[in-house]
């Protein structure tokens, strides 16, 4: 008896213990967490200040930032940032630099060689070497005004900072530079393209092979389907690279943009539309700002966390937004060593020295690992970050070659026409954009602002790197890059679909995506003969598919002849007939289409390509939709053996049947007997995800992470929530910000991202407008002086240190 009390007391005492452990560690946590949330209100004493600098924030704490001058106007925007966003820049900072593995382990030693490997901060030194005293002037300010913030707040900086028990180190201009030398290496279609398909193409038959590059042939939708060349138009394994994914580091992908001049708008002025497609992340990638020097600058839009200028956005004069040229950036040699001295290889008949640079690479405070890199004349040697260690194979990246979007964006906020415009399109090279332009006086354009390599052949094979002949000769002139200028049509398109025609004398890329979005924006477009705000609007949250609207026919025509369908097969194929071909998230029918499509794609690659290659083949998104488009147009395919039995690939209708049946089976598994039941948003959901919010315990003490959505759309529509196919249906990318400009009313432009202006997760501003951008909604994106003067909710000074005690 006596035993038994003594453990229950013992019990007792235990879970009191616990308890208290745990109200501690809430209460920790909190404490840690709300440290953190600046105050909005307070002003602060900022030295090297001219004059007084005011901060206006709306609802949603969306800082517009008033100064006097460009250096007291970006010390502010320093400091305003690192308020709302610091521990992001500094992971941002760390990517660039090759230092994660010191706040995260050894887990991502290789990620730290690869991105070290890329020579990021080497270009960056040379881009401020050789920059406009104002442009280093504005980077210098900025870093100030950052660096000015953790002097500030040392204690009280944001709790990621003490969960992984280190410090913010000084911000400089280098790293706002570096931001984007990364930009230029997460926007390349080379890296996950051209090295899976040399794999393949020592595994598989050549037809079979040449059937998983896309055939340009079969893509005949243009961006620029009116440009002609030289014209005078114009007035004149897990991989190194997927922990960067899981850490939300790996995060461009696609986008849309598109204007309408005033003759086709019911302003009378153009009306404007950009949402780049990006990884969905806490914090965004994106922070709304708005800049204002009293008479001199006026800019509003979407920041880079680390850079101080507007990326797209509008001033006074003109609107701007950006689409990815989805340009080959990339180029891979096979590389002949030396049996005899394994760090020489073989070119023009001579035995060449690699560069070899060694690389500490710290794992915590006091451990570091001992690496090396290897560089041929093209760039490093990237066998061993492919699983090629057998191999020597070197890359040719852009990234490398000397430019400075940096320099392109800050004219950009500066611009006041057409060739403003163009002059500050011209310094983007390693970062590849089709740049849309609407402004005040009626003009709209579109401008291919990219370095496109001029090269033998058309780069989308590994090369031999015996000699010259694949080497680069250059980038093609600016003066001859795609462009349009206030287009017969009226209107501008840009979706990452092909660029231009056959007629256009050079290769840009074998990488676009397949048209449905542009198709289905086009369409939209042509439907009115005038369009407004709200149809702009409407446009953007569309979620009608012309994918299947292009596949449904031929499914309907090879299930006519079904053997013995099933009540359930039947009662499908009767609901895809009905179907509007909108992607709702209640939606039977897009959840049946959907699941056919990914199941279509096993069935003709998986059993032959085998279950590694094949995984790292669908990781390539570009590669399987073309693919699929291919093959369902053709209706024929080497990948298609009539002689094989049926439970591998047969002839089309054989696979198409097959993958029906599959698909219906795994629906009736895993969502019931009843079809009408089945929705597309049990499967295709989004849950906004903060880098730590993996780990339970902190995810649950700091609500890293926050609700599950069912968005509807998918990579198809323009509204594109989408997924991996790796891993389906599980969103994570999708429109990074949404943007609608008036030119007409700058004040009857609407915005909207799918985060929150703060990465503090205590904040009421962390995720507070991702309901908002998943129902499709909009916030006003005021812009006059007085508009933004009357919304504002909170208001504060930063004051000249020697001012802040009169």
């Amino acid at each position: 008896m006596f035993i038994m009390k003594l453990l229950k007391r013992l019990l007792i005492l235990s879970v009191i213990f616990l308890a208290v452990i745990f109200i501690a560690g809430c209460f920790v946590a909190r404490n840690m967490s709300r440290k953190a949330l600046p105050d909005y209100r307070q002003d602060i004493a900022l030295e090297g200040l001219r004059g007084e600098v005011t901060v206006l924030r709306n609802d949603h704490a969306v800082p517009v930032v008033i100064a006097g001058s460009e250096e007291d106007l970006y010390r502010a925007v320093g400091y305003v940032m690192a308020q709302d966003r610091l521990w992001q820049m500094d992971l941002l900072r760390r990517a660039t630099t090759g230092r994660l593995s010191e706040i995260f382990g050894e887990d991502l030693i290789e990620t730290d060689l690869l991105l070290r490997s890329l020579r990021i901060p080497e270009k960056s030194e040379q881009i401020l070497s050789g920059s406009d005293e104002n442009i280093v002037n504005a980077l210098t300010a900025f870093s100030d005004g950052v660096n000015q913030f953790i002097e500030h707040n040392g204690d009280r900086l944001p709790p990621e900072f003490r969960i992984l028990r280190y410090s913010p180190e000084k911000w400089e201009p280098a790293h706002s530079v570096n931001l984007t030398g990364y930009m230029a290496w997460d926007l390349n279609m080379g890296w996950s393209s051209e090295v899976i398909l040399y794999k393949l193409s020592r595994e598989l038959d050549e037809e079979k092979f040449r059937e998983l590059i896309p055939d340009l042939d079969m893509q005949t939708r243009y961006i620029y389907p009116e440009f002609q060349a030289f014209s005078d138009i114009h007035s004149a394994l897990i991989e190194p690279s997927a922990k960067l994914r899981e850490l939300g580091l790996e995060v461009f992908s696609g986008s849309n943009s598109w204007a309408v001049s005033g003759e086709k708008s019911t302003t009378g002025k153009p009306i404007f539309a950009n949402d780049m497609h990006l990884g969905f992340m806490a914090p965004g990638i994106w922070y709304r700002m708005h800049h204002i020097i009293e008479g001199d600058l006026n800019v509003t839009g979407v920041v880079l966390p680390g850079q101080p200028f507007v990326v797209a956005g509008h001033n006074e004069r003109i609107a701007w937004g950006m689409t990815n040229v989805m340009l080959d950036d990339i180029d891979f040699y096979l590389e002949t060593v030396n049996p005899d001295n394994p760090r020489q290889y073989r070119f023009m008949g001579e035995w060449k020295d690699m560069e070899t640079v060694a690389q500490t690479i710290k794992t915590g405070r006091n451990t570091g690992v001992e690496k090396e890199l290897l560089f041929t004349h093209r760039g490093p040697v990237i066998s061993r970050f492919k699983e090629l260690e057998e191999t020597a194979i070197s890359m040719r990246w852009l990234g490398n070659e000397f430019s400075n979007e940096l320099r392109g964006v800050y004219l950009l906020n500066r611009a006041g026409n057409w060739d403003d415009f163009r002059e500050a399109a011209s310094n983007f090279i390693s970062v590849s954009q089709n740049i849309n332009y609407a402004d005040v006086d009626g003009n709209i354009g579109l401008q291919t602002a990219a370095g496109i390599p001029v090269r033998e052949g058309k780069g989308e094979l590994v090369r031999s790197g015996e000699d010259d002949t694949y080497d680069w000769r250059g980038l093609v002139p600016f003066e001859e890059l795609p462009f349009a200028y206030n287009p017969p049509s009226g209107f501008v398109v840009s979706a990452n679909n092909r660029t231009i025609g056959d007629d256009y004398p050079h290769h840009i890329s074998h990488w676009f995506d397949i048209s449905a979005r542009f198709d289905r924006i086009r369409e939209m477009l042509m439907e009115k003969e005038r369009l407004s705000v709200e149809d702009f609007k409407t446009i953007q949250v569309d979620k009608k598919s012309k994918l299947a609207e292009r596949m449904l026919p031929g499914l309907f025509n090879e299930l006519r002849e079904m053997p013995r369908p099933t009540r359930n097969e039947r009662q499908a194929l009767e609901m895809l007939r009905e179907w509007d071909m909108v992607y709702r998230p209640e939606s039977p029918e897009a959840l049946i289409f959907e699941k056919f499509y990914n199941q279509f794609l096993e069935n003709l690659l998986l059993e032959e390509m085998g279950e590694e290659l094949y995984r790292e083949f669908i990781g390539n998104k570009i590669l399987v939709r073309s693919f699929i488009s291919e093959v369902w147009t053709r209706r024929e395919s080497a990948w298609l053996a009539g002689d094989r039995s049926f439970t591998g690939p047969g002839s089309f209708r054989d696979v198409v049947q097959k993958s029906f049946y599959e698909t219906i089976e795994w629906l009736e598994l895993n969502h019931g007997a009843i079809p009408g039941r089945w929705a597309w948003g049990d499967v295709h959901r989004l849950t906004i995800e903060h880098p730590m919010g993996s780990v339970r315990v902190l995810d649950w003490l700091f609500r890293f992470n926050r609700d599950t959505w069912s968005p509807g759309g998918s990579f198809h529509t323009v509204n594109p929530y989408a997924y991996n196919y790796e891993d389906p249906f599980r969103v994570n990318h999708g429109a990074s910000q949404r943007h609608v400009y008036s030119a007409a009313d700058w004040d009857e432009s609407w915005s909207v991202i799918p985060t929150g202006t703060s990465g503090v997760p205590a904040s009421d501003y962390y995720l507070d407008q991702s309901a908002i951008s998943v129902s499709g909604e909009y916030l006003p994106d005021l812009f006059s002086t007085g508009a933004v003067e009357n919304s504002a909710r909170y208001r504060m000074k930063f004051i000249p240190a020697g001012l802040a005690g009169e």
